[in-house]
């Protein structure tokens, strides 16, 4: 199937009607959008009621003209943060690969899975293969632990219960218990490893980056072969959880702060 024939057209079209606004006309009548987007105002009017509905749109209670709700004020403060992530955490990563001589990664979760949005490649000869936007399977890697290991308990039990947890090397946790436990050891010690549990020859070390109010909002990683960061662990540990630190302090982030128990994005857990 064609991406195009994959496109619901109703949802296209309200769409196109959220981006029909701008800074130059940021409201807009039923007619003038009905006008711009080729369609009836019928039609118009049932995208309006809808969207109106889910806040995505509000009517101007003094000139009757239609404008952007505060929904989409909140969905594009989601992308801002992730942007604020990402130039937080650029010069730990680079300190973190001169320092480790491996590669380096920050990673977020998504839909149970480790979803990479920023690296710095080491410049040795064998390093991770991989690339921003790549993702992996939570379960079985570093970050994806670090990740798991903050959500709320029932986000994880519903995580557990829903994934399966397939087996990728000899090394990979596939018991829900096990890896439960696992998860509980994670979260009280500060950081994950994954020991050849996504792939054959490949150890990486993570920790938990926090937002300002102490939920945990990504992980930073470094990434190698294990035969050269098994004999280095403690001090990649170190280094992990140091740029964690730093990132973390970048976003808002006190230690000092007064805050009770957190999940992943703020949810207690």
């Amino acid at each position: 199937m064609s991406n195009r024939r994959a496109i619901l057209q109703s949802v296209d079209s309200a769409l196109r009607l959220l981006e029909t606004f701008s800074r130059a006309e940021p409201e807009l009548t039923l007619a003038e959008l009905s006008r711009r987007l080729g369609l009836g105002k019928s039609t118009v009017f049932r995208l309006l009621s809808t969207l109106e509905a889910r806040g995505f749109v509000e009517r101007n209670p003094e000139t009757g003209r239609f404008r952007l709700g505060l929904k989409a004020l909140y969905i594009g403060g989601l992308v801002i943060h992730r942007i604020n992530l990402i130039t937080g955490s650029q010069l730990a990563l680079e300190r973190l690969v001169r320092e480790s001589g491996e590669t380096a990664h920050l990673v977020v979760y998504e839909r149970g899975e480790a979803v990479f949005v920023n690296k710095v490649e080491s410049s040795r000869t064998v390093t991770m293969g991989s690339h921003i936007g790549a993702r992996m399977p939570a379960y079985c890697t570093a970050t994806g632990k670090v990740l798991l290991a903050h959500l709320p308990e029932g986000e994880l039990e519903r995580y557990l219960a829903e994934t399966p947890l397939r087996r990728l090397t000899l090394h990979t946790i596939t018991d829900p218990d096990r890896l439960r436990e696992h998860l509980r050891q994670v979260r009280e010690q500060g950081y994950a490893v994954d020991q050849q549990e996504s792939e054959e020859g490949l150890m990486c070390v993570a920790a938990p980056i926090r937002g300002p109010q102490g939920n945990v909002v990504a992980a930073v990683s470094v990434s190698g072969p294990a035969v050269r960061l098994a004999r280095q662990l403690p001090k990649m540990r170190e280094l992990v959880q140091a740029a964690a630190a730093e990132i973390s302090q970048n976003l808002g982030w006190c230690p000092g702060n007064s805050w009770g128990p957190s999940g992943l994005y703020g949810a207690g857990s």
